[in-house]
Formats: structure tokens, C-alpha cells, sequence
């Protein structure tokens, strides 16, 4: 009589001492082209298809030298970019047929992240400076902080002129609305509201973006 098995759960074909899914060949797992490039198969939106993961049965074709090659079978297509040892590119895949170009497709990613970066570095960043008045702010300090807000409009960059208010203060936030008019007065040749005043707790602010 054949001795009880205790041991963990076998799967069909298993052998013993093998672990689930060994020893049962390559059966499942999807071929894959032997020609396929690095990074062909991977499956994100942002990316241009080439090679392998063209699947149309044709395209329009431009050659490496841009010159027109006309309308072939994307196999075809594919052999003549293997061929050159460069990619094939689909530029435009919502034309009729799509339109692909034979490149060196490192080199243009390459390309466009430098001139990517280059416009990033040549972007002027456009920063919110906050200068603070009182309902009371005397003379001296009210033209000292006007003095401020040109600087910075003239920097290119814009300014949050606020009205701050003290206890009892806040029930007379006409005085506030009259401070900013003041200030938005003496800037004026310089810079332009963009946002109206607004009431914010215990004060009331705008903000001034240079004029353009």
C-alpha cells in the first residue's frame, strides 16, 4: 500500500523538489523578436513608437536625409532602418497612412531634453514679493515701501501690497481701501493691478504685476 503524501501541494507535471511552474518549459511566456531594440517594447504614452512597436500594416516613410521614400509595408520599412542600423520612428501616427521617420532615435531624445532644459534655463521665474502698510503708515515709511514695490516691478516681478489692521482697526477698512489706492497711484507708471482688493482676515491685499 502506498504510503500517504504530507508534504506541501503538487501541481500537474511537477516534478518533486521543484517549485511551482519549473521544469515545465517556455510554454505561456509571450516570443520575442529577436531584431527588437532595447526599450521597443515599453509601453508609455509619452514616447513616439518605433521599430517593433509600429503595428500598422503601412506607412509614409522619410529617410534619414529627409528625403521623401513614399508609401511601403511597415516590414518593409523596418528593414530599411535595420539596415541603415538607425530606428524607425512614427512622427505623425494620426496621418493617413502614419508618417515615419528613419533616425537615430537615442540621438533625437538626447536632442530635445538638452534644448528642453535650455529653454527652462532661459525662463525668467516671476517671483511674489509682499509689502506691508498700516491704515497709519506715516509719510516717510509710505513712500520708503512705494519705493520697494517699483524695485520689484521693474525686476519683473510682482508685488502683494497688503493693509494690515489692529484690533478696532478692522472696522474701518475704507481706511485700508484708501491706503491701497494711494499705493496704486504712486506705481502706476510702473505696474497695473491684477488682482482687485481683497479682504483676508485682519487685512486686505491686491496684487500688482509689472506692465507689460
Amino acid at each position: 500500500m502506498k504510503a500517504p503524501y504530507f508534504g506541501p501541494p503538487r501541481f500537474p507535471g511537477q516534478v518533486p523538489g521543484q517549485g511551482p511552474g519549473q521544469g515545465q518549459g517556455q510554454e505561456g511566456q509571450e516570443a520575442r523578436d529577436p531584431r527588437e531594440r532595447p526599450g521597443d517594447r515599453r509601453d508609455d504614452s509619452k514616447e513616439l513608437r518605433t521599430n517593433r512597436r509600429i503595428r500598422v500594416p503601412e506607412v509614409r516613410v522619410i529617410g534619414a536625409d529627409g528625403q521623401q521614400l513614399g508609401v511601403m509595408t511597415t516590414y518593409q520599412a523596418q528593414a530599411l532602418a535595420e539596415e541603415s542600423g538607425l530606428d524607425l520612428v512614427e512622427v505623425s501616427p494620426k496621418a493617413a497612412p502614419p508618417v515615419c521617420k528613419i533616425m537615430d532615435y537615442g540621438k533625437f531624445k538626447y536632442e530635445q531634453k538638452k534644448k528642453s532644459q535650455e529653454a527652462k534655463k532661459n525662463q525668467t521665474q516671476q517671483l511674489v514679493k509682499e509689502v506691508k502698510f498700516r491704515p497709519k503708515t506715516d509719510e516717510h515709511d509710505f513712500q520708503t515701501k512705494v519705493r520697494h514695490v517699483l524695485r520689484f516691478l521693474e525686476e519683473g516681478n510682482k508685488a502683494k501690497v497688503s493693509v494690515f489692521f489692529r484690533g478696532r482697526e478692522i472696522m474701518h477698512s475704507d481706511r485700508g481701501m484708501k491706503m491701497l489706492n494711494r499705493v496704486m497711484e504712486a506705481v502706476s507708471t510702473k505696474g497695473q493691478v491684477e488682482a482687485l482688493p481683497k479682504l483676508e482676515g485682519r487685512s486686505i491685499s491686491m496684487m500688482i504685476a509689472p506692465k507689460s
